[in-house]
């Protein structure tokens, strides 16, 4: 059963995400609002990631679920993104468990609770 919920802004096509524990929004429709995402992740219980600030803005006016992964760095080539996102995606993982919005930039990882 997934537990994450890859926003359409995101790649589809990311071997970090290409197991069970993530679904795409493109696998459940790709032209949902944010609303529409919200609301499935939090009936699902499952923890947005996406580059879109409104879901950060939404999170903390909110009790989880869903939890929100911001990833908070500009347009990169894949090769660049996978190898940013690969080395600290174990350390997301965990902070994600105990905090309700995690930002993910270049040079750091953040948890609000």
């Amino acid at each position: 059963m997934a537990s994450f919920l890859i926003d359409a802004n995101l790649p589809y096509y990311f071997s970090l995400w290409n197991t069970s524990d993530f679904i795409h929004q493109k696998d459940i429709n790709d032209e949902w609002t944010d609303e529409q995402i919200w609301l499935f992740a939090k009936e699902n219980n499952l923890t947005i990631i996406s580059k879109d600030s409104d879901f950060s803005n939404k999170i903390m006016l909110s009790i989880p679920p869903p939890r929100v992964i911001h990833i908070r760095f500009g347009n990169m080539k894949m090769k660049p993104f996978f190898d940013t996102i690969n080395k600290v995606w174990n350390e997301v993982v965990e902070m994600n468990k105990e905090h309700k919005l995690v930002n993910v930039f270049t040079d750091r990882i953040e948890g609000i609770e």
